[in-house]
């Protein structure tokens, strides 16, 4: 980044007012009556009526439509423990994505704790308030405990968007660029380098799809993770392979995709050229990928390569996915957002990639073109058709596997409301 844009990012949140989001009122506020339904005397009748029958909060309250985007800092994009203050910003921009691209409103909350019990009270303590919870920038394996248990505590939607809004986009985008290279995800040999919360969502993700476990080969900063290896999390053991291999050298040689999570300048060309014939290479490490596109596409040209950053084709951006997911579970009171939602998700996502770019997207993005292909194999995030594929699916997927509070319409279209 250059000074410029720094400058220029720093004064995008300060000006005119700090920071990305507000409040704004729903109701007229203007006369004596209008304060009087608003607040003393009238405001106890919703109160009464959700007091017998709680559900009436999404009748009388704002509640089925607020998301709130919670962390502890842990894990602030690629800038480490910069504790809860400092995600502020990340969180904001959050909720701005979920107003912008699905017209939900969100607030973040910042919980100046590390440790999990407290974290975990603290969320469940407050979650009724809520339609949903976008859990965000928690570093792994804290993040995998604390989702888990507001799963069981609370009733309604619970997301943790590092590792399933990752997972959700990455296997859209995988899923096609095999088909565009001629494969299955059945038969890929697959090397995953890292093993934080977004590579394992990943790859778990993956294998709900297809993939087969004994074809994935994970790697941490120790390289493999292989059955027998001594220091390995639970989560990790969960892909822990039966191999010889060691090094990232070794895992690559002969594979059919790369997913990196991990860090800059991680892969060379020899061992991009060590893999097999047509590759599929998902370089997503911010703001520096595991391998440029540049310099991989330099020595082959028979591959496939996605990055996370918006200068190159093919990116994956989660904002691909969260807004439209919580939109659909919303839209149907979901307790939850289970394996069945986030599969209808990627395949609505896939789908969309597939279909003829309009306009407006092209004009959007500046190029004359767009098809599916080695450059496109995952929409454009300002593809206004995202809400109407992937909301509607993951709202049947919520009915169809019984997680939903309410039937979805016959005529159903994703509500955008305010």
């Amino acid at each position: 980044m250059t000074q410029d844009f720094r400058q220029a990012a720093l004064d995008y949140h300060a000006e005119p007012i700090p920071g990305k989001i507000s409040v704004e009122l729903t109701k007229p506020a203007e006369t004596q009556a209008h304060l009087a339904l608003a607040y003393s005397p009238g405001v106890a009748e919703p109160c009464r009526r959700i007091a017998e029958d709680p559900a009436d909060a999404y009748r009388y309250t704002g509640k089925g439509n607020l998301v709130a985007v919670i962390s502890n800092g842990t894990a602030v994009l690629g800038l480490g423990n910069l504790g809860s203050l400092a995600s502020k910003p990340v969180m904001e921009g959050k909720a701005l994505l979920f107003k912008r691209f699905a017209g939900i409103n969100s607030v973040d909350i910042e919980v100046a704790t590390e440790d999990s019990e407290s974290f975990i009270e603290t969320v469940a303590n407050i979650a009724d308030t809520f339609g949903g919870i976008n859990l965000e920038d928690i570093k792994a394996p804290e993040c995998f405990e604390i989702e888990a248990a507001l799963v069981e505590r609370c009733n309604i939607p619970i997301f943790h968007d590092d590792q399933h809004g990752t997972a959700i986009v990455t296997a859209a985008g995988m899923i096609n660029a095999l088909e565009v290279q001629g494969k299955r995800l059945e038969d890929a040999i697959i090397t995953c380098l890292g093993a934080g919360a977004a590579a394992i969502a990943c790859m778990r993700l993956l294998i709900s799809l297809g993939a087969r476990r004994e074809n994935i080969y994970m790697l941490d900063r120790r390289g493999v993770i292989y059955a027998g290896r001594e220091g390995v999390n639970a989560y990790k053991q969960e892909f822990a392979n039966h191999t010889q291999k060691r090094s990232l050298s070794d895992a690559l040689r002969g594979a059919d995709v790369f997913v990196g999570l991990s860090g800059a300048d991680l892969m060379s060309t020899e061992m991009l050229l060590s893999m097999a014939d047509r590759p599929v290479v998902f370089a997503c490490s911010n703001p520096d990928p595991e391998i440029r596109p540049e310099l991989a596409m330099s020595v082959r040209d028979d591959l496939i390569i996605a990055t996370g950053r918006s200068d190159y084709p093919n990116q994956v951006n989660n904002v691909l996915g969260f807004p439209f997911i919580f939109r659909g579970a919303l839209d149907v009171r979901a307790r939850a957002i289970n394996e069945d939602m986030k599969v209808a998700a990627v395949h609505a996502l896939a789908g969309l990639a597939r279909e003829a770019v309009p306009e407006s997207v092209l004009k959007a993005c500046g190029v004359e073109s767009l098809s599916f292909g080695p450059n496109y194999i995952i929409p454009k995030p300002m593809d206004p058709r995202l809400l109407h594929r992937i909301a509607p699916a993951v709202a049947r997927a919520a009915v169809e596997s019984g997680v939903a509070r309410i039937p979805l319409p016959a005529d159903y279209s994703p509500t955008v409301p305010g």
